[in-house]
């Protein structure tokens, strides 16, 4: 085995060859010369004249091919898989594998992050980074049995085709990585961080899979029975308002959890010392007149003395023009702002708020807009827009009727709240 690896470490190729060309023993060049007439890339080989180094271009790959099957499988379609046979280094001509649409769909491959329009279509990139030993091992052992190869034509394709070609493409493209888990598949702790994170990913509406921008407050059965009463017609105003405050303020919590903080230690009664964090001081509430306003009550709730503007948005007649009130804070450019309207449907009157507020100097990333519910025609209006703002809902309904009401929705929520609907 030392002889085969050490004749396998003289001249070998430092790139991968183009036109398909196969990396088996048995297609491996006698000669270096004839190697060089085959790759491009330098040849490890002080008897050949020294030659300028030209770009690799990895072109064994059906890349297009890869990205048209990946792009039908994110899109909830099946795709059929061509069947590379590997002990004969070809393309089975009649062969596929069906492969159905999923919620994770993992692409494995020691290449795949070398193309960036794949990379681009990974939502999450993790590089296993395995011990050269290990993979080495497992090398043999998958080309031994499952492959029908000998273990001497293993070791020096290894050493002449394998171990090059991942020193020169396959570890620079650790950089892509989003992830990177030492140790492979015995690294629990790394792993199980990776189920939970696509667990979470999971949970989310598909909306905040577009827009990291767009949160949604976890639904519970509390939330969702709240949301179950608000929007039943024949609830009483007072219910109305008692359910709708509750669920204003959890949307308001989860809003101020968004916001910068400081480390605070403070000293507790026991004389402990309590490593904490400290609320941000520069903050306001602008309201959209006037079902912001019925979110007002629970931001003062949570966050005692703090300043409130205004602003009214109205639509004159069918020309679309828009006639703006504001009363804001003198020196709201300098705060965090909390922008509230319960019901975001074509987002419209909320990109004429925010515009405003930009305006006035708060910059994007300060501001967070509070709703109880969003239209996805909403979301889409402000995130595509305003994409370092965040929005914070309770919930994200079905989308729009043909009078643009959100569907199902809540109706007139101003003059469900205010009891003006009668």
């Amino acid at each position: 085995m030392d002889d085969v690896m050490e004749a396998a470490s003289g001249p070998h190729f430092s790139g991968l060859r183009l036109d398909s060309l196969r990396l088996s023993s048995s297609s491996a060049p006698s000669s270096p010369s004839s190697a060089k007439a085959s790759v491009a890339g330098p040849i490890a080989d002080d008897s050949l004249p020294e030659e300028p180094k030209q770009p690799f271009v990895i072109d064994a790959f059906d890349t297009d091919q890869l990205i048209e099957c990946l792009t039908k499988l994110k899109s909830g379609q099946s795709v059929n898989i061509p069947i590379y046979d590997f002990k004969n280094h070809r393309r089975c001509c009649e062969s596929f594998r069906k492969v159905n649409a999923s919620d994770v769909i993992i692409l494995e491959g020691i290449l795949v992050f070398h193309d960036p329009h794949v990379r681009n279509l990974m939502d999450m990139k993790i590089f296993v980074d395995t011990d050269a030993d290990v993979r080495l091992a497992r090398r043999i052992r998958r080309d031994t049995v499952e492959r029908g190869r000998d273990v001497n034509s293993v070791l020096e394709q290894y050493g002449k085709f394998v171990k090059p070609a991942f020193d020169d493409f396959v570890l620079p493209s650790k950089k892509y990585a989003d992830v990177i888990i030492p140790r492979g598949g015995d690294n629990h702790v790394a792993i199980d961080l990776i189920v939970q994170h696509i667990q979470t990913k999971l949970g989310q509406h598909d909306l905040c899979k577009i827009y990291p921008n767009a949160f949604v407050i976890q639904s519970t059965f509390q939330i969702r029975g709240m949301h179950t009463l608000v929007r039943d017609r024949d609830i009483t105003t007072p219910d109305f308002v008692f359910y709708s405050d509750r669920l204003i303020r959890l949307v308001v919590e989860h809003g101020l959890g968004h916001l910068p903080f400081t480390e605070k230690q403070v000293v507790t009664p026991t004389g402990s010392v309590y490593a904490g964090v400290d609320f941000c001081k520069k903050l306001c509430g602008v309201s959209i007149i006037r079902s912001g306003e019925s979110m007002e009550n629970a931001l003062r709730a949570c966050c005692k003395g703090i300043k409130i503007g205004k602003i009214l948005i109205h639509r004159d007649g069918d020309n679309g023009k828009q006639l703006i009130y504001q009363k804001l804070p003198n020196d709201i450019s300098e705060r965090h702002v909390l922008l509230l309207d319960p019901v975001l449907g074509t987002g419209n009157s909320a990109n004429q708020a925010i515009e405003l507020l930009i305006q006035k100097g708060v910059p994007e990333d300060r501001i967070i807009f509070l709703n109880l519910i969003s239209a996805p025609e909403g979301i889409h209006c402000v995130c595509k827009r305003f994409p370092s703002l965040k929005i914070v809902t309770s919930e994200i309904d079905a989308g729009l009727n043909e009078e643009f009401r959100v569907i199902p929705g809540l109706g007139e929520y101003g003059d469900r709240y205010f009891g003006t609907d009668v």
